[in-house]
């Protein structure tokens, strides 16, 4: 399948996709978003894949929205299109999603980022949200993600200046998992991305599931939605091999089943 603004490759049961507009520090226009969700879709069905990573160039993740398809939106237009909300579909991914990290990710780009289940940085990574510079709102999550990632203070005053964080900031505020170097980058969220992989995919799944679902309900309703996934997991053929193999002091072979 031919993509013009992403790259697209398999490493084992990881599927790996490149943002890559190189000459517009990979600004996401809806073209892009377009190839995006079909690649998603494609690792989503494909049972040989168990994670996802998403990256860009080592000098930006993405830089932002594609400013020169928008500036001439108007209201209408915008919302007919209900511009922003196919960008979302990362989102609705059941497998894992990693965003890999490196230089620029401002505004969409980091909107994007955060949609991801977690965030491995480069050391040079940048994350923005720099809308109010453009006279707009941030529309892909940025007030509502960031919010909940760091707190309302540092999430407040990013929005309201434009001021970017660096990536030992966003590391400390909780935004990224963890900083490697960024020539190391790819490499290591494949890494990750591998182990997870060899995981049973029902249970990574339901995992994913269950940490997502802790921001959106209560700790009670949380906790017990957990303890069903729990017990639904012994219905699993990994279940009853993960303990076997546990017991026989010996590597799992899973079948996700």
């Amino acid at each position: 399948m031919a993509y013009e603004n992403i790259r697209v490759e398999t490493r084992g049961r990881v599927g790996l996709i490149t943002l890559d507009r190189p000459s517009a520090l990979n600004a996401l226009s809806n073209a892009l978003f377009e190839e995006l969700n079909r690649a998603l879709d494609t690792f989503e069905a494909d049972d040989k894949i168990g994670c996802i990573v998403l990256t860009g160039s080592e000098k930006a993740f993405a830089a932002g929205a594609d400013i020169k398809e928008m500036s001439e939106f108007d209201f209408a237009e915008a919302y007919k299109r209900d511009h922003i909300t196919p960008w979302e579909r990362v989102t609705r991914v059941r497998k894992p999603v990693i965003a890999a990290v490196s230089g620029y990710a401002l505004g969409g780009g980091c909107e994007l980022a955060m949609m991801c289940d977690f965030i491995i940085a480069g050391d040079n990574a940048k994350f923005g949200q720099p809308e109010v510079t453009l006279g707009v709102v941030p529309g892909a999550g940025g007030t509502q993600r960031l919010t909940r990632f760091v707190g309302k203070s540092k999430a407040m005053e990013m929005c309201l200046s434009g001021r970017f964080m660096d990536a030992e900031e966003a590391e400390r505020a909780g935004l990224v998992s963890r900083i490697v170097p960024a020539a190391d980058l790819v490499e290591e969220a494949v890494n990750v991305a591998h182990k997870i992989a060899e995981m049973s995919l029902p249970i990574v799944m339901m995992i994913k599931e269950s940490v997502n679902r802790a921001y959106e309900t209560t700790l009670a309703e949380g906790t017990r939605f957990e303890r069903r996934m729990f017990h639904a997991s012994f219905a699993t053929e990994d279940q009853n091999e993960g303990m076997r193999a546990f017991i026989e002091k010996r590597s799992p072979q899973f079948k996700n089943k």
